[in-house]
């Protein structure tokens, strides 16, 4: 087996098809399958230098917005620079579901990510409800959890704020100025109902077409796996083609919900979290 897949004139054929090799050879006994099944699966070369997985391992889990802003997705991007970083920020409504913004960041600490979570989302839009991210240190930490735990929010239609810039605009008095804005209010559930179930029929047939590519692969706490050879994962960038694909082998050190594992390399670097999409089993 060695020899016809890895030898001379070997090609790290697959499974079956060094099977077939070996027996036009002249070869049999009775696991003959198993064992070419097995030995090509767990070859090292053939690891690390397979093809990216392009199904998905986990179904799509669709974020539903019960209100504009009711969600927001932060992640941290760079360094761009050498001394820049950028903190993406995309809040999660129905009328700009595509909608993000970018901030420069000299430091990503967590002095920064709060006072940026305070005056660009929550001085701007309101407390959030909930926050997505990657559970980065900068995100988790006591700090955040003090600005954001045990605070309502306070929206500014609650407060019956007229509109200056129309009524100026379309010459309305007051009294017409508080009637048209009390209509539009009473209007808004109506209307911000429909647009939700109009997006979530829109993500339900998204999932439903996604769904149909998945190959389930889940792993679970010391496992070893390969991860795809990424600027994330590794700090030289793959400039040859023959270079190797995938990286490692890493053992899981923790799972997360919805496929997003963090890793630990054999000298005890860690990595992640990252997602399961980007991972395949390792056979020692």
């Amino acid at each position: 087996m060695e020899e016809a897949h890895s030898g001379i004139c070997g090609a790290h054929q697959s499974g079956p098809k060094l099977h077939f090799r070996i027996k036009r050879m002249g070869y049999y006994w009775p696991t003959m399958v198993k064992d070419c099944m097995d030995y090509a699966r767990r070859c090292q070369a053939c690891q690390f230098h397979a093809n990216l997985i392009h199904q998905p391992p986990e179904p799509m889990h669709p974020t539903v917005a019960s209100w504009p802003f009711d969600a927001w997705g932060l992640d941290v991007v760079g360094p761009l620079t050498k001394s820049w970083r950028s903190l993406v920020y995309s809040g999660y409504n129905r009328l700009f579901p595509k909608w993000a913004e970018v901030v420069p960041l000299k430091e990503v600490k967590k002095e920064n990510v709060a006072d940026f979570i305070r005056t660009h989302i929550i001085y701007r839009y309101g407390v959030p409800r909930y926050i997505i991210n990657d559970n980065g240190k900068p995100f988790c930490n006591s700090l955040i959890d003090k600005l954001f735990y045990g605070v309502e929010a306070v929206l500014p239609l609650e407060q019956q704020i007229p509109s200056l810039r129309i009524a100026i605009q379309e010459g309305l008095t007051e009294e017409e100025n508080a009637r048209i804005r009390l209509e539009e209010l009473e209007a808004l559930d109506e209307k911000t109902l429909e647009a939700q179930q109009r997006l979530e029929c829109y993500q339900a047939r998204l999932s439903r077409a996604f769904n149909k590519n998945v190959r389930l692969c889940s792993f679970q706490v010391s496992d070893l796996i390969l991860a795809v050879r990424r600027p994330i994962i590794t700090t030289h960038r793959m400039g040859n083609k023959f270079l190797p694909k995938w990286d490692g082998p890493y053992v899981v050190k923790e799972a997360y919900t919805n496929g997003a594992y963090k890793l630990v390399a054999e000298d005890g670097l860690r990595i992640g979290p990252i997602n399961g999409k980007f991972l395949k089993r390792y056979y020692a």
